[in-house]
C-alpha cells in the first residue's frame, strides 16, 4: 500500500480553487455574450427605401402588372422580420404582401385600397422612427395640491 502524501488541508484548498474557477467562468459567461456576442440591430429603413416601396405599391395599383407588384412584395417581405419596426408598420407591410397581386380586373376599389396602403406605409413607418422627446419640466403636467382626509 502506498501512503498518500496529500494533506487534508491541501484537498480542501484544491476543491475551493476548483469551485472558485467554476464560479468565475459562470460569471464571465453571463457578462461576455451581451457585451461582445450580440449583433447590432440592422439600421432603421431609410425614408428613401420606404418611399421606393410606396411608389411600387402605387405602380402595382395603377398598372396591375406582375413586375411592380412582385417587386413591392419582395421589398416588403424582409421588413416584416425587421426587429426595430413597430407592429403598426408591420401590419401595413403585411397588407402590401397581401394586396400587391395582379387582379383579373383593375377596378377602382383595388386601386384605392393599394393607394391607401401606400400612403399609410410612409406615414406610419416614418412617424415611429422619430421618437418623441421627453417633456421638459416646464411642459410636464402639473398636479394639484395633495388631498388629505383631515382637511
Amino acid at each position: 500500500m502506498v501512503a498518500c502524501s496529500v494533506q487534508p488541508w491541501q484537498r480542501r484548498s484544491a476543491a475551493a480553487a476548483r469551485a472558485l474557477a467554476i464560479g468565475l467562468l459562470g460569471t464571465l459567461s453571463t457578462i461576455v455574450p451581451p457585451a461582445f456576442g450580440r449583433l447590432q440591430d440592422p439600421p432603421y429603413p431609410s425614408q428613401d427605401s420606404l418611399r421606393e416601396l410606396q411608389q411600387l405599391v402605387f405602380a402595382c395599383g395603377r398598372e396591375n402588372s406582375s413586375a411592380p407588384c412582385e417587386q413591392a412584395r419582395r421589398q416588403a417581405d424582409p421588413l416584416l422580420d425587421h426587429p426595430r419596426l413597430p407592429g403598426s408598420c408591420k401590419d401595413i407591410l403585411w397588407q402590401v404582401r397581401e394586396q400587391a397581386v395582379v387582379a383579373s380586373t383593375n377596378n377602382f376599389s383595388r386601386r384605392d385600397r393599394l393607394d391607401n396602403t401606400g400612403r399609410e406605409l410612409v406615414r406610419v413607418c416614418q412617424e415611429r422612427r422619430q421618437q418623441p422627446a421627453a417633456p421638459s419640466p416646464a411642459q410636464a403636467p402639473r398636479r394639484g395640491p395633495a388631498f388629505s382626509p383631515g382637511q
